[in-house]
């Protein structure tokens, strides 16, 4: 995951709409099932939706009152908890 490609998202969803972004995911969860897709190409699409889903979530904390940077900033200890 990468954070300016999250911020990136997360402006999307505030100047459009969060469904734009869930159908997005679909179209590209579809695509990973193509047949003759490459490794190299099913890691791109693995990691844009590691970042989509990411956007959801910061969103999603945003529309409860949090502040921008700090659902960000939440997200990514929750990520990073995970890992370790």
């Amino acid at each position: 995951m990468r954070l300016p490609i999250i911020k990136h998202a997360v402006d999307f969803i505030e100047a459009n709409d969060e469904d734009w972004v869930h159908e997005t995911i679909e179209f590209l969860e579809h695509m990973a099932d193509a047949k003759g897709i490459k490794d190299e190409e099913l890691d791109v699409i693995g990691e844009l939706l590691s970042n989509f889903y990411g956007a959801i979530e910061v969103h999603k904390d945003m529309k409860t009152g949090t502040a921008r940077k700090e659902a960000l900033n939440n997200f990514m200890k929750r990520v990073t908890g995970s890992i370790n």
